[in-house]
C-alpha cells in the first residue's frame, strides 16, 4: 500500500496478488484475491504488469521464478533463497566478511547438544525458515531449557545462535539502482517490545557507525547485483556492528521516512526497480516513529500539532497485529522530548519506551 501511494505520485499504477480480500493494499489499487503461488493468478498478475516487486521474504521462491518468465521481479531470486533461510543467510555473511554471532546447523536433538557444547549458553534456538517478530524462537539460559525449546521447535529444521549481548539495535536501509548506484538512509535506533519493533528512532548514530553499516551493507548488495530496498538489522556492541538478520524489502524502521527524509523507503523502492535515479535520502529533522500493535490509540488533539502524523493501515484488528504507525518529527532531540512528553497522555507501551529511551 505504502509503495503504491509512494509510486502514484511518480505516475505509476499497481496491481497486487494477495490471499486476503480485505488486503489493505487494496484501495491502492487493482486486488487480485489469490494464494501467492497460485499459477493462474500469477499468470493474471504479469498480465497487467511491465515490473513485479514483493515486499515479504516468504514468498514462495517457486512464484517469483514463474513471474521472471514474463516479466522483470526485483529484488532477484538468489537474495529471497538466502533470506528465507537463516542457515544460508549467515553463511552468506560469513563469506563477505560480515561480523556476526557463532552459530551452529541443528536437525536433531546430538547436532542441538554439540551446538551448545560448541556456543554455550546463552543462545538463540530458532527456525531456520518463516520466523519473524520473535516468532519461531527460544532463548536458552540453562541446561534446563533445552528441552522445553526442543519440544517447541524440533519438529523444524533449526539453527542455534550464540546471543548478542548488545548496547542497542539498529537497522541501515538503503536502495540501488538498475545502474549500481547505492543511497543510505541514517541508521536507525530500534526498541523491539516482546520480539517486535515498537520504536525506531532516526538519524541517531554517529558517523563512524553510519560508515561501518554502509560499508556492510554495500557488501550485501553488490553480491546479489541487488536492485531495490533492503535492510540490514544489526546489533550495537560498543561501537562495533554485528550483523542480525536481512531483509530484502522495506522495512518497518523505514516508516518514518515517509515524513522523515526527502524521499522516502517506498519511492525510492519504486524509482529502483522502475529503472528511475534515486531520491535524496537526506534527513529533513529528527524522526521518531511509534509501531500501534493491536489497536490504535486515540490519539485526541495531538494530531493538531505540527510534527505528527498518523498513518492507519486499515486493517482488522486483533491482538499484536500491525494496524498502523504515528511518525513524530522535530527539530533536534530536545524538541523531540518535549513533543513526546505532550504524548505521553496516549498510554501506550511504545510511546512509555520511547520517553524512557530519551530520558
Amino acid at each position: 500500500m505504502m509503495m503504491a501511494d509512494a509510486g502514484q505520485s511518480l505516475g505509476d499504477s499497481f496491481s497486487f496478488l494477495d490471499p486476503n480480500a480485505d488486503s489493505c493494499a487494496g484501495k491502492s489499487g487493482d486486488l487480485l484475491v489469490a494464494d501467492y503461488s497460485d499459477p493462474a493468478a500469477l499468470s493474471q498478475l504479469a498480465a497487467t504488469a511491465d515490473i513485479a516487486s514483493y515486499e515479504f521474504e516468504n514468498v514462495a521462491v517457486e512464484a517469483v521464478l514463474q513471474l521472471q518468465e514474463k516479466l522483470p521481479v526485483y529484488p532477484g531470486v538468489d537474495a529471497l533463497k538466502a533470506c528465507q533461510d537463516r542457515l544460508a543467510e549467515k553463511q552468506l555473511l560469513q563469506q563477505l566478511d560480515i561480523p556476526l554471532a557463532d552459530f551452529a546447523e541443528v536437525n536433531s536433538r546430538i547436532d542441538l547438544l554439540a551446538a551448545i557444547g560448541k556456543i554455550g549458553y546463552p543462545a538463540v534456538l530458532k527456525t531456520r525458515r518463516m520466523g519473524y517478530d520473535g516468532k519461531g524462537q527460544v532463548l536458552l539460559k540453562v541446561p534446563e531449557d533445552m528441552e522445553r525449546a526442543w519440544h517447541k521447535l524440533g519438529d523444524y529444521p533449526l539453527i542455534l545462535e550464540a546471543f548478542v549481548d548488545f548496547n542497542n539495535e539498529g537497522s541501515m536501509i538503503a536502495a540501488r539502482a538498475q545502474n549500481g548506484d547505492i543511497v543510505y538512509y541514517p541508521m536507525s535506533w530500534n526498541i523491539h517490545l516482546q520480539g517486535v519493533l515498537a520504536v525506531s528512532f532516526s538519524p541517531w548514530y554517529a558517523t563512524e557507525l553510519q560508515q561501518q553499516a554502509e560499508d556492510l551493507v554495500r557488501r550485501i548488495l553488490e553480491h546479489f547485483n541487488y536492485v531495490g530496498v533492503l535492510t540490514l538489522e544489526l546489533f550495537n556492541c560498543d561501537g562495533h556492528l554485528v550483523a542480525n538478520e536481512i531483509a530484502p524489502r522495506v522495512h518497518n524502521s523505514g516508516h518514518l521516512t515517509i515524513e522523515g527524509s526527502a524521499c522516502s523507503q517506498f519511492e525510492n523502492h519504486i524509482r529502483a526497480i522502475s529503472g528511475r535515479a534515486l531520491g535524496s535520502t537526506q534527513s529533513k529533522q529528527v524522526s521518531v516513529m511509534l509501531n500501534w500493535l493491536g489497536e490504535i490509540p486515540d490519539h485526541g488533539q495531538l494530531l493538531e500539532l505540527p510534527g505528527i502524523y498518523l498513518h492507519d493501515y486499515g486493517k482488522q484488528a486483533r491482538p499484536g497485529r500491525k494496524l498502523g504507525h504515528t511518525t513524530i518529527c522535530a527539530e533536534n532531540w530536545d524538541d523531540m522530548r518535549r513533543k513526546l512528553n505532550v504524548f505521553s497522555k496516549v498510554k501506550n507501551p511504545a510511546v512509555q519506551a520511547a520517553i524512557a529511551a530519551l530520558a
